[in-house]
């Protein structure tokens, strides 16, 4: 089952310097929907390797958006 299902929770790539009010006020604006919380995560780039050559993959961050109960997003 999805989580957006169960608890109404919407995972999402977010640039890495914006916080929780910037989050949660730009998926209001976009969506048309009543945000109840947001979560955040910074995740670490993985290091590669190609041949000789070592390398990063980049950082991000993901934001975990808590809906009201009244309110959802159509995925399709």
């Amino acid at each position: 089952m999805h989580f957006a299902n169960v608890k109404g929770a919407y995972s999402f790539q977010v640039n890495k310097r914006a916080n929780k009010i910037e989050i949660k006020n730009a998926v209001e604006k976009i969506y048309g929907v009543k945000v109840d919380k947001v979560h955040t995560a910074n995740h670490k780039g993985k290091k590669r390797r190609k041949g000789r050559t070592f390398g990063v993959t980049s950082s991000w961050k993901k934001a975990v958006v808590y809906l009201e109960p009244d309110y959802h997003i159509d995925l399709f």
